[in-house]
């Protein structure tokens, strides 16, 4: 079973931050962090979806490129 995980390093508010999904979690960072990381593997997600895959059977250069795309930029 493939499982996506995000660990964001930069918090100094001592926050505890985590969101959990079927396929991903998302750990710690700072807010705007960990919402970048959050929005990057739902969209990510979802170009799964719509390609009608599963990410147990996703390349992994195939998704790195989605992972890229799908990334926010400054």
């Amino acid at each position: 079973m493939a499982h996506l995980l995000g660990l964001g390093l930069d918090c100094t508010d001592g926050h505890k931050r985590i969101t959990q999904a079927d396929k991903f979690s998302i750990l710690g960072g700072s807010d705007e962090t960990h919402g970048r990381m959050t929005e990057t593997l739902l969209k990510t997600m979802e170009d799964l979806s719509i390609k009608g895959k599963d990410l147990n059977e996703t390349d992994p250069e195939e998704l790195s490129d989605i992972i890229a795309k799908n990334t926010p930029v400054d």
